[in-house]
């Protein structure tokens, strides 16, 4: 993100009218309190959208904002610069003119010295457009397939040298160059590819090398059984955990450096019947907190949870599967309610980003330390607002909901299906019917779906058995003919190299917000109580299913209908 001058961030703001006086101080005071990018700030809190503020930054600095994802990138023009160096003064050559002259995208085209380097570099005329960082990230791909092509190649022939080599023992064999060389390109393959996670699963013939792309499994390469336990060693040493344990379920996490990214790594690692496998997430340490927008939270769902973020107390919940995103949203809540003026506390498992003035506490079993006990803890901190990173049982929900009567916010997950579930699976873990009532102030079920390639992205009419699935789902959550509205326009990825063929890059949410009001109160303590009619009382009130958000999605070309289908059926 660009980093402007306060008086320039100020004129900018204030005289498009994007923010008033006050606001602007508030913000940049809080940028420099979190020493963070005033911009970011901005945007993380929903001050602005990031779209307005770069279409006026184009403006006031009299420089054209480019669109990747309407603007061919030629790859000979791009590697006329060295990605490390590209990434470092984040910039892209992306077109060469036929006056000789070079097209340049820039995250800053403000940065003289950027400018200079590329003049006397080039040795030609230069022309600068503005990027966002988003926009940058697409070029950067292109670097990246080459890579992923080289490191796959490396990763091929260290395996062949691993075979070779005469390492004696386990640790000697884990520190042994071709297996350190397996381990760490794998690890840049992966980050390289926007991997979140990479599995190694032994079978009884071979090792399995897949990585997670998008939320879907993708086999990588495959690697001999021979080399398995000194990978399995490589990894333990670099996560600190012990080499000569292979059935105890171990858990540890190392970072690990790419160039200018650090990547934070967590590791688990268990036993299988064929040997223990490996499963390691990726996290990049430098991720910032996305923007309830940036989430995928658009209109309704957006004002909801805003509205009920401003309360001093009650309780908010975010709810899904494993893997539905729910971390990423309660971050996202936590980033926009931390102020000087109020004390956050967490208790997480694990802890995944690092938040500045957030008290985060880890949850340590071994040591004794439980979501139950550590927010028993965390009450005796004085905490205006809470984050419980999940219930989990009995007990949490119980100090859980105590805590939110007593004057304090609190934010958790919970494994449920959808929104309206919630309540009574509160009910189920002992939470009784008129403190469920009195507690919660809204509940957010979500899942997350792969975005359209926007560089391979067309439109086309839907197919009969696709308006018949659509209707067949509506009629499933009791929405009347009448009532069911379905996309004229559909859209599907071709497959580009931006995205490898596969026609998705990225991921969104897809969001369903219920909140509590006085008569759905009344209701879920009333002895007449059900699901059903806490359902069709919720859609009364407004409540828009995850259906039906993700069905707007795909009517303005973020996702595919194939992806709300899988997501929801799951």
């Amino acid at each position: 993100m660009i980093n402007l001058t306060k008086q320039k961030l100020e004129n900018l703001l204030i005289n498009e009218g994007l923010v008033d006086k006050q606001t602007f101080e508030v913000m940049y005071q809080e940028a420099e309190r979190r020493k963070q990018n005033p911009a970011d700030v901005f945007i993380s809190k929903d001050i602005i959208s990031k779209e307005r503020f770069y279409d006026t930054l184009s403006r006031y600095l009299n420089v054209p904002q480019l669109d990747f994802h309407q603007t061919k990138i030629d790859e000979n023009v791009l590697n006329i610069v060295p990605e490390n160096i590209a990434r470092q003064r984040k910039m892209i050559i992306f077109n060469r003119n036929e006056d000789g002259s070079y097209n340049v995208a820039m995250e800053n085209p403000a940065n003289l010295d950027t400018v200079k380097f590329l003049s006397v570099r080039l040795g030609a005329p230069i022309r600068i457009y503005l990027a966002t960082e988003d926009d940058l990230n697409r070029g950067y791909t292109l670097y990246g397939q080459k890579r992923a092509e080289d490191y796959k190649q490396v990763i091929e022939e260290s395996i062949q040298a691993s075979l070779r080599s005469k390492a004696q023992g386990i640790e000697e064999a884990a520190q042994d160059l071709p297996i350190v060389a397996i381990v760490d390109n794998l690890l840049a393959y992966a980050i390289s590819s926007r991997a979140s996670d990479i599995h190694f699963e032994i079978l009884s013939d071979v090792v399995l090398i897949r990585f997670r792309i998008d939320g879907i499994l993708h086999e990588i390469i495959q690697m001999p059984k021979k080399i398995h336990p000194a990978v399995v060693a490589r990894v333990k040493i670099l996560s600190e955990l012990r080499i000569d344990e292979h059935n105890k379920p171990q858990d540890g996490r190392f970072r690990h450096n790419l160039g200018s990214k650090l990547i934070d790594i967590r590791v688990s690692i268990v036993h299988t019947f064929y040997g223990e496998k490996v499963e390691m997430r990726l996290l990049d340490a430098a991720q910032k907190p996305l923007s309830l927008e940036e989430l995928g939270m658009f209109g309704e769902v957006r004002k909801a949870v805003q509205s009920a973020i401003k309360t001093s107390y009650g309780m908010i919940l975010v709810c899904g599967p494993t893997g539905s995103g729910k971390t990423t949203t309660l971050y996202s809540i936590m980033n926009i309610l931390n102020q000087p003026k109020v004390n956050v506390v967490t208790v997480e498992n694990p802890i995944e980003y690092d938040m500045r003035y957030v008290n985060q506490m880890q949850i340590n079993p071994r040591a004794g330390i439980t979501f139950a006990n550590g927010l028993r803890s965390i009450l005796r901190q004085d905490p205006d607002i809470i984050m419980v990173g999940e219930i989990r049982d009995a007990e949490t929900a119980g100090i859980s909901v105590q805590s939110a009567l007593t004057g304090h916010l609190v934010l958790s997950s919970l494994h449920t299906n959808d929104a309206p579930t919630t309540i009574p699976r509160m009910i189920d873990m002992g939470v009784k019917r008129f403190l469920v009532a009195a507690v919660l102030n809204l509940v957010s079920a979500q899942r997350l779906v792969r975005q359209v390639c926007d560089d391979c992205k067309v439109p086309y009419e839907p197919k009969k058995a696709e308006i018949k699935a659509i209707k067949e789902q509506f009629e499933l959550l009791g929405i009347p003919e009448k009532e069911m509205i379905i996309p004229k326009k559909f859209y599907k990825g071709e497959g580009c190299n931006s995205c490898n063929g596969l026609g998705y890059r990225g991921r969104i949410g897809i969001f369903e917000v219920m909140e509590i009001n006085d008569r759905m109160r009344k209701f879920v303590n009333s002895e007449e109580f059900n699901l059903n009619d806490l359902r069709s009382m919720a859609k009364d009130e407004g409540m828009v299913t995850m259906f039906e958000d993700g069905l707007k999605k795909v009517e303005q070309g973020i996702t595919t209908i194939e992806e709300i289908f899988r997501v929801i059926r799951e």
